[in-house]
């Protein structure tokens, strides 16, 4: 009889020890390995796919010049948003792990993308639903204009490695929805499902599947209390690209972000609408991000911005009130509470606006993040309005970094922003004078004020 084998995992990062530690020598937190039986027969594994398609992989040295460089036919899904964040359609052999929060929209948002796929066999594996389930969602779910429901679309609600890629050999799919990696199990490793090693060995089981058979395989995973990737960190190692699908549930709108992606930029953003007939993609998030409102509000300013490829306009909104505590507030939502710590310090060095006995708030709307620095200039003038207690020229926005001097630096993809705010209506634009480089020669019906001190900016706007 073969021997029992055990090891010790580190249930945050996945760290292997062959004894009990107190310490994980990897992530430094305290108490976190757990003992896992594993019971592991190479002789058994998933690695027969020699017969599953044309298309042959040697298992030899090969020189780079024999290799002949060709372009690989992405899959076009009817989902725009989903194509530009994947960057240009699904690579075959592909393996995509996307996570979020619980009921944000993940399975509905690639159930609806399966279904939606011409000409081609989609099995969607479900180790969390039943048919009946799955059924309902599909029936409430309303295809866009152009196209229609997927006739070759399967179901399989099953957790066992094992029958999974049995029943895959028959119906030889040619794209794989896994819902979810964390309810799967594999008969190699005595564990429950969710533990460290189950999810490592059945995200390694669908990795060797994609890579061998050329079929893409998306991964719906779930995310711990502060935001990570559940399981071990090396998951979203082994996985070529990592998608993040998140917003604030008591908004209508979701944010698809890549954080890992081997085919293209990580810079990438989908931005879709939950709707009752499921996701539905917005192509204009400018307007959706602005607020209409009829009266002019102090602490309200329009900021120009660049999420990958994309421009958007977004409302920053900066409530300046007076302390009444000793040691003052300072909270933000969608910003970098550091970064709003240190624009206070230039208003307050460069400005001698004294910021230190007033409580500040500041809220990006629509729920979103934004870390793009050029998001400073907009952020610096909501918070003197509402200091000022003066409301900004309506038609107004702003695109530039605010340095520790005081100056307004120059940003990247300029005359995407003006681009971007000319479409949506505005009047006028504030820019770094440093951009003037960058800006190319095409007249623009929009005016751009250059400037480059935030004092010429604060006499510009209030005096």
């Amino acid at each position: 009889m073969s021997k029992i084998k055990t090891s010790f995992f580190c249930q945050n990062c996945g760290y292997e020890s062959v004894k009990w530690v107190g310490q994980c020598p990897s992530c430094n937190q305290w108490n976190t390995f757990v003992e896992e039986l594993i019971q592991k027969d190479s002789s058994k594994s998933n690695n027969g796919w020699k017969d599953y398609n044309e298309e042959k992989r040697s298992g030899r040295t090969i020189s780079l010049k024999q290799i002949n460089s060709s372009e690989e036919k992405r899959l076009l899904t009817a989902d725009a948003e989903l194509n530009r964040v994947l960057g240009g359609g699904i690579v075959p052999g592909s393996l995509v792990l996307v996570a979020g929060e619980p009921g944000i929209g993940k399975s509905t948002l690639f159930l609806q993308n399966g279904l939606w796929l011409k000409d081609l066999t989609v099995l969607y594996i479900s180790g969390e639903e039943s048919e009946q389930q799955i059924k309902m969602r599909a029936d409430r779910l309303v295809a866009p204009a152009g196209s229609a429901k997927n006739d070759n679309f399967y179901l399989l609600t099953e957790t066992s490695t094992q029958v999974i890629f049995q029943e895959i050999k028959k119906l030889k799919p040619q794209l794989v929805i896994v819902d979810s990696v964390q309810t799967l199990q594999t008969p190699f490793i005595d564990s429950s499902p969710g533990g460290v090693s189950q999810i490592r060995e059945c995200a390694a089981e669908f990795q060797r599947f994609a890579k061998e058979t050329n079929t893409p395989v998306f991964l719906i995973g779930h995310i711990t209390k502060d935001g990570s990737i559940a399981g071990p960190k090396i998951l979203e190692h082994m996985v070529d690209t990592v998608l993040q699908f998140e917003g604030d549930r008591h908004y209508a709108y979701r944010i698809l972000r890549t954080l890992k992606n081997r085919f293209g930029s990580t810079a990438e953003l989908g931005i879709y609408e939950m709707t009752d007939e499921g996701m539905r993609g917005v192509l204009n998030p400018s307007e959706i991000l602005i607020t209409q409102k009829e009266d002019q509000l102090s602490g309200i300013a329009i900021a120009a911005t660049i999420e990958g490829m994309r421009p958007l306009l977004i409302e920053v909104q900066a409530l300046v009130t007076q302390s009444v505590y000793g040691t003052p507030q300072r909270t933000v939502s969608g910003f970098d509470l550091r970064r709003l710590q240190l624009l206070l310090a230039v208003l307050e060095k460069r400005g001698g606006f004294h910021f230190g006995v007033k409580d500040v708030f500041l809220n990006i709307a629509g729920g979103i993040k934004v870390e793009d620095p050029s998001i400073d200039l907009a952020v610096l003038c909501a918070l003197l309005s509402s200091y000022e207690d003066v409301s900004l020229p309506q038609h107004i926005c702003f695109a530039g970094e605010v340095g520790l001097s005081g100056e307004i630096r120059a940003v990247n993809k300029i005359d995407q922003r003006i681009a971007e705010a000319e479409k949506m209506g505005f009047e006028k634009i504030i820019v770094s004078k440093y951009n003037q480089k960058g800006l190319s020669k095409k007249n623009f019906d929009i005016e751009v004020v250059m400037m480059g001190r935030v004092e010429e900016m604060y006499r510009y706007l209030f005096t």
